[in-house]
């Protein structure tokens, strides 16, 4: 049975009113009336000159309201569709705030590019799961298998993180994640005069002359590989000199982010490579600056100087080496050489994006894993994952002084047997290329070495615990912890509650292992005893307002401090599952 058109439409009105309702766009949140009546709770919200009436549920992630249905009530009349919601939220845009009309023009066409994609992805689907069925998924080749379901799977958060800005059916189909498709890269021949390659390149790495270019070229250029999606005209005017080669080489298949590709003949060695789109918001363009290179190399660096320094993480936390990249000075010309660690050849490698998705065959992730390493219990396996995930980000902060914006996508869960045919649980981290990190602290604890990691980025290093505090926040807590419990208990599996209380003892754990931190009362006050938590304006500052606007420094790390605290026992609200469970067979 097909699932009805209507359905991804519904869907995405809910999620772009929760995403409303939580960044408090025009007001709607703080400036509603909220009644009871006899069917639930009403906001009366207003947009501009027009007000309309909005059925609301408590909630207590990110929001402490959520919508319970995807249309709003206009003098008596109900706005159904994606098309009435977007007209009602432009009303807001009126002449008094003409300067915002094009921020919203551009969320509604994000709006509708995702509710596109939804659709191929229902039409497509089936026939892309069906191929998964057979594929081998272990050792990091193995975890596109984990990818492609993951790209099925919505973000916890940003409303149209399906959206692809710029791309086509076709382009998405023959590059996407979420298609299984492999493809070959264009390469380029960049000056040397213009080029920087820094670490050392992999043995397989062409020569100009190898990709049909002159031989000349192999003494005064160097290769560089190119999105097959990346312009290359876009290319050739950012950069003199640069010679496009007619050849493709070096056949790949996308990651979960898309921009990065897996060499299928090298899988251990994947590729991050600029790509001329926006996703979770349209100013954040995939692109890659050239600090941005530098800076995850420094990452990859100095989180490798901490696990010297804790042998307790060192056979348990493992990171991808980012120290060999190359770039032309442009966001469209670099390259990064991302490296995985041997030994994971026989394990589950998995993102974390990827655990509440539904896979072939009807279950979840997390639920296959559990049956394979932990005798059927999700809960056993988030437990462990949780001890681990919170006690290595918790010793980052607290006595190291760093907080890493390593999100669901960038944090994997690596799962296997050890020698006795234990269960193993590890974390594998990649992308380390924009922490938070207070310096004194970081040079207290690791010395001589930490002082040559450089970082370019001046956002990087921060003056007290605050901002670590809230990256802490909004990326492991909201994202890696949080958002994964609160999708298994929307399956019945087991009680929000329950799992609320689990999160907080294990977070109190973590934090005890550091009584003499100047950071632990922080912690306390902003996790244990506060009302509100951090959460991103994710939409505002990536799509609807410019900085000048909006305020923010970083788009990624733009904060209201106004989601309810759900590490307090009575915050939490038992989950309302709202989308229609499917009906064919998956």
């Amino acid at each position: 049975m097909s699932v009805p058109a209507q359905r991804p439409e519904d869907e995405l009105c809910l999620r772009v009113l929760d995403a409303c309702l939580r960044e408090d766009i025009h007001g709607l949140r703080t400036g509603g009336t909220l009644d009871h009546r006899a069917d639930g709770a009403w906001l009366t919200v207003r947009s501009g000159p027009r007000t309309a009436e909005l059925p609301v549920r408590r909630a207590s992630f990110l929001c402490d309201l959520t919508a319970r249905g995807p249309a709003l009530i206009e003098d008596g009349r109900r706005l159904t569709g994606l098309e009435a919601l977007l007209g009602f939220l432009a009303a807001g845009t009126g002449p008094e705030f003409a300067d915002d009309a094009e921020g919203f023009a551009d969320f509604a066409d994000e709006c509708r590019a995702a509710l596109a994609t939804v659709r191929v992805h229902d039409r497509h689907r089936d026939a892309v799961f069906a191929r998964l069925a057979g594929r081998p998924a272990r050792g990091i080749a193995g975890s596109l298998v984990y990818d492609t379901v993951a790209a099925y799977h919505d973000h916890p958060a940003y409303p149209t993180a399906r959206s692809r800005v710029g791309l086509t059916e076709d382009q998405l189909r023959g590059h996407a994640p979420e298609f299984l498709p492999t493809f070959a890269l264009r390469w380029a021949a960049v000056p040397l005069s213009a080029a920087t390659v820094r670490g050392v390149l992999p043995g397989w790495w062409p020569t100009p002359s190898g990709l049909g270019l002159p031989e000349r070229y192999d003494a005064s250029h160097a290769a560089f590989p190119v999105h097959p999606l990346t312009d290359p005209g876009a290319v050739e005017a950012a950069v003199p000199g640069v010679r496009h080669a007619a050849v493709r080489h070096l056949p790949a298949a996308p990651t979960l982010s898309m921009r990065s590709v897996v060499p299928l003949d090298h899988a251990d060695e994947h590729l991050k490579l600029p790509l001329a789109t926006s996703t979770l918001g349209l100013r954040n363009r995939r692109t890659i600056t050239p600090g941005s290179l530098a800076d995850g190399a420094a990452g990859s660096h100095l989180l490798g100087l901490v696990l010297d320094a804790e042998p307790r993480f060192r056979h348990r936390v493992v990171v991808a080496d980012e120290r060999t990249y190359g770039h032309a000075g442009h966001e469209l010309t670099g390259f990064l050489v991302r490296r995985h660690p041997p030994g994971l050849d026989a394990a589950r490698v998995v993102a974390v994006a990827a655990l509440a998705a539904t896979g072939p065959g009807g279950r979840t992730v997390v639920e296959s894993l559990a049956d394979e390493y932990f005798d059927g219990d999700p809960v056993a396996l988030y437990d462990g994952y949780l001890r681990l995930l919170l006690d290595w980000n918790v010793t980052l902060w607290l006595r190291y002084g760093i907080a890493l914006e390593a999100h669901q996508q960038n944090t994997s869960l690596v799962l296997d047997r050890d020698a006795g045919g234990r269960t193993r649980l590890r974390l594998l981290l990649k992308d380390n290329d924009s922490p938070r990190l207070l310096p004194g602290r970081v040079r207290s604890r690791l010395g001589a070495a930490a002082e040559a990691v450089p970082f370019h980025d001046p956002r990087i290093p921060v003056a007290d615990g605050g901002p670590l505090a809230d990256l802490f926040t909004t990326i492991t807590l909201h994202l890696c912890a949080a958002a994964p419990l609160i999708a298994l208990a929307a399956t019945g599996r087991a009680p929000l509650p329950a799992l609320m209380a689990l999160l907080r003892r294990r977070l109190e754990a973590a934090a005890a292992r550091h009584p003499d931190s100047p950071d632990l009362a922080l912690l306390h006050e902003r996790l244990f005893a506060g009302r509100s938590m951090p959460v991103k304006l994710m939409v505002t500052a990536g799509t609807l307002l410019d900085k000048a606007r909006s305020g923010a420094s970083d788009i990624n790390k733009h904060y209201a401090w106004t989601g309810p605290n759900y590490l307090v026992p009575q915050a939490v609200t038992v989950p309302v599952v709202r989308r229609v469970p499917r009906t064919d067979a998956r």
